[in-house]
């Protein structure tokens, strides 16, 4: 008899990797947001949906206070039409952060999530910013 984990075989290697491909293709995680900032490389616009109180008292270095339901059509046009936005929330508990890729992405535009939000940076023990900039 078969432990639970290998009862339900493990999917063909090529469905794996089109399984994982496309997952990446959705998220991103905050050790690689992290790593394009360090290295100058940042080929997309961080997004942190939180509230533009929480974004004061801390936020990702970089990142730009946008909640979901600012995110119109005439707000985005400040962008090219082919930035990749990246967004963040809370953490896996909120789905903020979810909320806003849906909504760009029926803009028209390219987003990826940020797993883990702000959990996640703290959980990889990065540094935050703080600052008193809002979103309008």
């Amino acid at each position: 008899m078969p432990s639970p984990v290998a009862e339900i075989p493990a999917a063909i290697p090529e469905a794996t990797a089109a399984h994982y491909a496309a997952r990446l293709a959705f998220e991103t995680d905050c050790s690689d947001v992290h790593a394009a900032f360090t290295a100058g490389k940042v080929d997309f616009v961080l997004l942190d949906v939180r509230s533009p109180a929480l974004f004061a008292e801390s936020h990702v270095p970089g990142a730009i206070n946008l909640p979901h339901g600012k995110m119109t059509a005439h707000r985005m046009s400040a962008w090219p039409s082919d930035t990749l936005f990246v967004v963040y929330c809370a953490g896996p508990h909120c789905n903020g952060a979810d909320k806003a890729a849906l909504r760009l992405s029926r803009l028209g535009l390219s987003v990826k999530l940020m797993i883990g939000g702000i959990t996640g940076w703290t959980d990889e023990g990065l540094t935050f910013e703080s600052a008193a900039i809002a979103a309008e």
